[in-house]
């Protein structure tokens, strides 16, 4: 069984031979981790992917996102970082007026509509792993960069005329965005915002419902229009938009499920595909071998149903490399012993 049919199996129950892997590594960790890193890839080959040099012309961007110094995104949001290997802050947005009459100061980064499929198509046909879209939709993380946390949480409440049409704008640019990739060969698409604090949603779920699930029904409908699998990744506490998801018909979620908790999260077996993660907060970080391996086989016998599950963990500032290992060692153990 190739890496995308263990991927695809996963996804609609349909037990795999075993539980598909993928390791995100920080750039943080290939700078002090870079031997534990090359040693995991060899052992526990990824079975997923993302495309690379999709598009035919790129937007303008100044400087390294993961350097210390200033970053200016391909929308104008301009970061500030301190650390090396990480992503720093906005700390001087774009859009300063209460009416978002500078709207017009942001770069909508139309250059990304280029892509080059014929390009994009030779990849996936010479792989056989699950091949993801090179970049990804991320409206509510993106309207803070340019606006402000702080301004735009109060704009949420007050939702002046100039925001909503911005934000029809940024939605319009990313439905034309996954339509182009949908078109493709590649097998999914991806979503990605960070929506939880560590013990709650960040904005009140009633305003997520009302504003941002529409646009995540229209990402999630486009891609199946065109058969594409659609994963979605947001850091923090999600439980309250976990069944909206399930309801827009996402195929597979990538959150903090230890900050939730197992118990739970049961309610959710077989409904929706846990794309990871094991806790990067404590365990990866403090925990020993065997307490990491623990975690997994309780991630397990919660959430597994003949799928369910891909076997996902962050390598990212201050994981142990021997609990990486472990993550993934784990899970192979795990369904041996099904």
């Amino acid at each position: 069984m190739t890496s995308k049919e263990l991927v695809y199996k996963a996804i609609e129950f349909k037990s795999p031979e075993r539980i598909p892997r993928q390791l995100w590594i920080l750039p943080y960790a290939y700078l002090y981790c870079k031997d534990g890193i090359e040693a995991i890839e060899s052992d526990f080959p990824a079975d997923m992917t993302v495309v690379s040099g999709g598009e035919r012309e790129l937007p303008p961007t100044q400087g390294d996102p993961t350097e210390i110094g200033h970053y200016v995104d391909m929308w104008g949001a301009k970061f500030y970082n301190v650390q090396r290997g990480v992503i720093g802050e906005v700390k001087e947005p774009l859009i300063t007026d209460e009416d978002w009459k500078d709207a017009d100061n942001v770069h909508i980064p139309g250059e990304l509509l280029s892509i080059d499929p014929a390009h994009i198509n030779l990849q996936c046909a010479q792989s056989d792993k699950f091949i993801m879209a090179g970049e990804c939709p991320r409206p509510f993380e993106q309207l803070q960069f340019l606006r402000g946390t702080e301004n735009f949480f109060m704009d949420l409440a007050y939702k002046p005329s100039g925001m909503l049409a911005f934000i029809e704008k940024m939605h319009d640019f990313y439905c034309q965005w996954v339509e182009a990739w949908a078109k493709t060969d590649v097998d999914g698409i991806m979503m990605m915002d960070d929506w939880g604090s560590q013990s709650s949603l960040l904005i009140n779920p009633l305003t997520w419902v009302e504003i941002f699930k529409p646009m995540y029904r229209d990402y999630i409908n486009i891609a199946k229009k065109y058969n594409k699998k659609t994963f979605m990744h947001s850091d923090g506490y999600t439980l309250k938009i976990i069944p909206h998801l399930i309801d827009l018909g996402l195929d597979a979620f990538n959150t903090q499920i230890f900050c939730m908790g197992m118990e739970t999260l049961k309610q959710f077996k077989g409904k929706i595909t846990f794309w990871g993660e094991v806790d990067r907060q404590h365990l990866l970080v403090n925990a020993t071998v065997d307490e990491v391996k623990s975690a997994v086989h309780s991630v397990y016998d919660s959430l597994w149903a003949n799928g369910g599950c891909i076997a996902q963990c962050e390598f990212g500032v201050g994981s142990k490399p021997e609990n990486v290992r472990a993550v993934f060692e784990a899970w192979d153990e795990v369904y041996r012993k099904r």
